[in-house]
Order: structure tokens, then sequence, then C-alpha cells
């Protein structure tokens, strides 16, 4: 089974990737800065489109994350939100669609703006909060003992978010700059 798996694996390296072309290299990066400057615009640094799929994942997560404690359960929600658009990065390179694989990157990485935003509101529990109940971070944060560094950890997620993104882009670029 584990010759199966690496098998498989060797014929997607062997897959050449889908060529990207400088109007499609330029069409994805525009999205992009689109996406940004909403996101850049927004009081609330909110992408209406993307954000609400986003908490939808999120919601889903923690019924799903339940069966395995309660602490995931919490996480489970953040830990969805992020599973799904990094299936989609697997998915789209295993098919080795650069275009999709970097868009879902840059997707996977802006659900830290989100993240980042919810764990910077810890202490002070300011956020609407979907069907009420516990705040996941302020919750996982109390028992972890690390409540008063919830600014730190938001900033440092959302740095993490930012690299994510311009990596995703760079890497498109680089694509791009092998197929000319």
């Amino acid at each position: 089974m584990l010759s199966g798996a690496f098998e498989h694996l060797r014929e997607i390296r062997a897959t050449p990737w889908e060529k990207v072309t400088l109007p499609k290299l330029l069409g994805a990066l525009a999205a992009v800065v689109v996406l940004l400057g909403i996101y850049l615009a927004s009081d609330e640094g909110w992408i209406p489109i993307l954000d609400s799929l986003n908490l939808v994942f999120h919601e889903a997560g923690h019924p799903l994350f339940s069966p395995f404690g309660e602490t995931l359960s919490i996480l489970g929600g953040t830990l969805m939100q992020l599973l799904v658009p990094a299936a989609v990065v697997v998915a789209c390179w295993t098919k080795r669609q650069a275009i999709g694989a970097a868009l879902a990157g840059v997707w996977l990485f802006q659900n830290g703006f989100n993240i980042a935003r919810y764990m910077a509101d810890a202490r002070e529990q300011a956020l609407p909060l979907v069907g009420g109940g516990e705040h996941d971070w302020g919750t996982l944060f109390e028992r972890w003992g690390v409540l008063s560094k919830d600014l730190a950890y938001a900033a440092t997620v959302r740095h993490l978010a930012w690299i994510g993104i311009l990596a995703s882009c760079a890497w498109l670029a680089w694509r791009w700059h092998r197929d000319r």
C-alpha cells in the first residue's frame, strides 16, 4: 500500500504543470490585488463573499471536531477554515494547476487575517459571535494561561498571513518565469 502511494506521488511529480501565461498571471495577481484592496478598505477587514464562506467552514468545524474532545471542538472552527483551502491547494497541486494552487494559497493565508482579528479580541470580546456562545480564542488562551498575549499572537498570525500571500504570489510569478 505504501509503495502504491509513493508511485502515485512519482506520477504527480512527473506530470508537467499547466503553463502560466502572462495574461493568466496578470489576471490572478489582479484578483489578489482586488481582494487585498477590499480587505484594506474595510473597517473590519472583511471581504464579504470570501469571509462569509470562511465563516461557514469555521462554524462547521466545531461539530466536526467535537468527537475529539472539548479543546479540538473549540479549535475545530479555526482548523476547518484552514483545512478547506489547504485541501484545495493540494487538489490543484496534484492536478498541476499553478493558478489554482496559488489562488487557493492566497485564500488559505487570507484566513489568517480573520483568525488574527478573532485572537486579538480574546480579552475584550467585542466581536459579535455567530449564535452567541463562547469566544473560541478567549476560552483557549485563558485555559492555556496566555490570555495576556492575545495581541502578540494575533500580530504573529497577521504577519504570517501577509508572508503566505506574498509567497503564493511570488511562487506563481516564478512558475510564469519558468514557463516563458
